[in-house]
């Protein structure tokens, strides 16, 4: 009975926390394509952790729930963080350039904005799943409920490095191709 109330409850909330995240996304970038970009990094999370709470054999419970509201403000934060690097290398390359600002100075400028942010993020992964893991062998008293609490976060911040550090830059590379486009479309 507590479980059925308990899901729906996270049905209820769980598409509501999404939206409000991403109004202040919105908000915050002033674009709402900027903001479903960075809101993107859900679903690349939800993947992995989907794949290992299939694979670990969990069903779906509160602790599973837990585990994705954990993952999923990770996965958004990160996606945030990528994108300020990316804009901060991207103004520092046009301030640099000036008006001879183009494609190939575009490029450089994302590139070295994603090395920027290539060492945090692969720590932030890395102490996110060295904490977790020996839970998956541990046999302690609790375990039980760490477990498929801890398999969406291990399987989702898997496939979150990857959607950080290579689809966000594609992705911030096509928009900002577009605004250089019409940039020098009205020029």
């Amino acid at each position: 009975e507590n479980q059925i109330r308990a899901r729906q409850t996270l049905q209820l909330i769980m598409p509501a926390v999404l939206m409000i995240i991403f109004v202040i996304l919105t908000m915050t970038f002033k674009s709402a394509a900027e903001a479903a970009h960075v809101i993107l990094a859900v679903p690349f999370a939800l993947t992995g952790g989907v794949l290992l709470q299939w694979f670990m054999g969990f069903n779906f419970s509160v602790a599973v729930w837990v585990g994705y509201i954990a993952l999923f403000g990770t996965a958004i934060q990160t996606g945030v963080v990528m994108v300020v690097y990316l804009e901060d290398a991207v103004a520092k390359k046009r301030a640099e350039r000036g008006a001879a600002f183009g494609h190939a100075d575009l490029i450089a400028a994302i590139k070295e904005g994603a090395r920027l942010r290539l060492r945090p993020k692969v720590m932030t992964v890395a102490t996110a799943i060295a904490g977790l893991l020996p839970i998956f062998w541990s046999t302690r008293t609790g375990t039980e409920i760490m477990r498929p609490l801890a398999a969406p976060v291990v399987g989702g911040m898997l496939s979150s490095l990857v959607h950080i550090l290579i689809v966000t830059p594609v992705i911030f590379a096509w928009l900002r191709e577009r605004h250089l486009a019409k940039e020098v479309h009205f020029s």
